[in-house]
């Protein structure tokens, strides 16, 4: 596989996403994208997507409502989290004051062809794959041995030290609100976290959207759900460009400045068996501002098999996905070819699982 990724990189286009976007260039044909294969209109009705506040999942209200959301939308805001407005701006500060370096600085932290760490825009596994109008920086941040320090920018100089230091307070909420999932659906509350085990994996991922000539055309990130179990993003602090697919519709997620938007990823979907919905989401371009993010993704360690916690199935509620590993291989491929992951490790029929 390796190989075919290193000649697929051959895909590229002659200017970078970001001097295209400085010149107004139209967008090449790579990163058009033609038609709209998921979801058949966007949505004028104002659909609320549900707040959650974190510090009140103790109660059994909060929780239902927490239930609700999981097993509906598939996302909600997280606010109550405990980290304030003041410390959030510090890290998208953090993260804007790197894409403004020079270019060749950046570069000295670029991916290679066939890896997905690093600096850089896709990672091209298809020929037909259509490329995001955007630009990020990926890491690893746990499990700590797996970091890639040399990847981690030197500038500005306290970017490693934000980075860790969010990334522990991101993943203390993840465990919560693991725990606080599984309560929700009487189980014992470690019944999804035992799944993740202890190598489980979080990588953070800035993501910047430069300007787009034709925002009709082309999208910052192509719809798709997430390889995670859960992943916790925070949003541009003004601009927003986020939409989640909700009864067909594609629907715009407000930025709260104070919250996170949390949402669940395929591997909570397989775990819960499909009570809990990985949300199928997308990023729109403008041809007016540039917009910033920041998602943490959390997954299970990808050398431990996952699949339907036992006490959510029984005769009315069938086993619907067999057990997997390394589930975001799946899915990566899947993404880049237009294919539903979950599909692959649907079960076709039930009657013979029990």
């Amino acid at each position: 596989m390796a190989g075919s990724l290193l000649v697929s990189e051959e895909k590229s286009v002659s200017k970078s996403v970001q001097q295209m976007s400085m010149e107004g260039d139209e967008p090449p044909s790579q990163y058009i994208v033609n038609g709209n294969k998921f979801g058949s209109k966007d949505s004028c009705a104002p659909i609320p997507i549900p707040t959650i506040d974190v510090s009140l999942l103790s109660s059994e209200g909060e929780l239902e409502k927490l239930r609700s959301a999981l097993s509906s939308a598939g996302c909600f805001q997280a606010i109550g989290h405990g980290m304030s407005s003041l410390y959030l701006d510090k890290i998208r500060e953090v993260a804007k004051q790197f894409f403004s370096l020079p270019e060749e600085e950046k570069q000295k932290y670029a991916r290679a062809a066939n890896e997905s760490e690093g600096y850089g825009n896709d990672r091209v596994v298809s020929d037909k794959q259509i490329l995001d109008w955007s630009y990020r920086l990926s890491l690893r941040v746990f499990p700590e041995k797996t970091r890639r320090l040399s990847l981690w920018p030197k500038s500005p100089t306290d970017f490693s030290e934000k980075l860790e230091e969010f990334s522990t307070k991101v993943k203390s909420m993840m465990e919560y609100l693991l725990r606080c999932m599984a309560r929700s659906l009487n189980l014992e509350e470690d019944s999804f976290l035992d799944q993740f085990g202890e190598g489980s994996l979080m990588l953070a991922r800035f993501n910047f959207y430069p300007r787009c000539s034709r925002p009709d055309l082309v999208l910052g990130v192509k719809p798709h759900t997430d390889r995670s179990g859960i992943t916790v993003l925070l949003q541009d602090k003004e601009v927003e460009g986020l939409q989640v697919l909700i009864d067909d519709n594609w629907v715009n997620v407000p930025t709260i400045p104070d919250a996170f938007v949390v949402n669940l990823g395929d591997q909570m979907q397989i775990m819960s068996n499909g009570i809990f919905k990985s949300i199928m989401h997308r990023v729109v371009t403008n041809t007016e501002k540039m917009r910033m993010s920041l998602a943490m993704f959390n997954e299970p360690d990808p050398e431990k098999e996952i699949g339907p916690v036992e006490g959510l199935i029984d005769e009315s509620r069938p086993r619907l996905y067999r057990n997997v590993k390394s589930y975001g291989v799946i899915n990566y491929k899947c993404y880049q070819e237009g294919k539903i992951a979950l599909e692959t490790v649907k079960i076709a029929d039930n009657s013979n699982m029990r």
